[in-house]
């Protein structure tokens, strides 16, 4: 199995139009700096499931046909955007699945096209996907949001964006399992009142309890890209890049 992100940034990513701090003008002037919204693709066998569907471009990327499934964590604009060009494209129905929000996000309940869009998995109950279980979890967000747990033959990926701090339960739950990679949601350095997502003593302080072998930090904004020019993450602590892949094995995942 392997999983590329296809996309770390949040809202105020690197770069952000009309800044010109440290971050963004190096993300301007160097493409491998900048960051496209929150997204991932995995992909085992056959099967590609794409983890979020904020890439405005998407239906040029993945045209129908490439995909076997979407899984959403939410939404909010920037993790489903992409959702509303390929919505209209020609070929097979692709199955959706997100968290049970009535509301979804404008008309794509009512005009989703080839978009099937899938009643809501059980938080805390596994899921299979062929040789893939994937395990929703509650998050802390503005929005009704999942995070993923991600178990493919031995390995175990927590997929945990967006969010602000764990739920009790969903901490609990993943306290029980042995985690070989954490994506965690990073999006500011350290700050009073973090809302809606991690600062980065959130994230570290999520990362101390589940005690991961490898975590990556995403949903990073200019604001975090400027810290970490300056700033080390402890060891075994990483931020995500933008075309990033895990190749995952039974042994030990490995990023190229």
């Amino acid at each position: 199995m392997k999983l590329t992100f296809l996309g770390t940034g949040g809202v105020t990513a690197a770069p952000l139009p009309g800044c010109r701090c440290r971050a963004c003008q190096r993300a301007t002037h160097d493409p491998r700096f900048a960051r496209a919204p929150c997204s991932a693709l995995i992909e085992y066998g056959r099967e590609r499931i794409l983890l979020d569907a904020g890439l405005p471009l998407l239906a040029s990327r993945f045209p129908p046909g490439t995909l076997s499934r979407i899984l959403l964590t939410h939404y909010h604009m920037d993790h489903v955007q992409g959702l509303f060009a390929l919505r209209w494209g020609q070929g097979d129905p692709i199955p959706v699945w997100g968290p049970p929000d009535p509301r979804g996000c404008d008309d794509l309940y009512r005009h989703p096209g080839l978009l099937d869009f899938r009643p809501a998995l059980t938080p805390f109950v596994a899921h299979a996907f062929g040789e893939l279980q994937v395990t929703p979890l509650p998050l802390q967000h503005s929005r009704l949001t999942h995070g993923y747990l991600l178990a493919w033959q031995d390995i175990r990926i927590a997929w945990l964006c967006d969010t602000c701090g764990l739920p009790p339960d969903t901490a609990d739950f993943l306290r029980g399992q042995a985690l070989d990679q954490l994506v965690i949601d990073c999006n500011d350095p350290p700050c009073a009142a973090p809302r809606n997502h991690n600062d980065v003593t959130q994230a570290l302080a999520i990362v101390a309890l589940l005690q991961p072998r490898q975590t990556w930090l995403t949903h990073l904004s200019h604001e975090m890209d400027n810290w970490l020019a300056e700033n080390a993450l402890p060891d075994g602590v990483q931020p995500a890049r933008d075309g990033q892949t895990l190749r995952c094995d039974a042994a030990w995942p490995v990023t190229v």
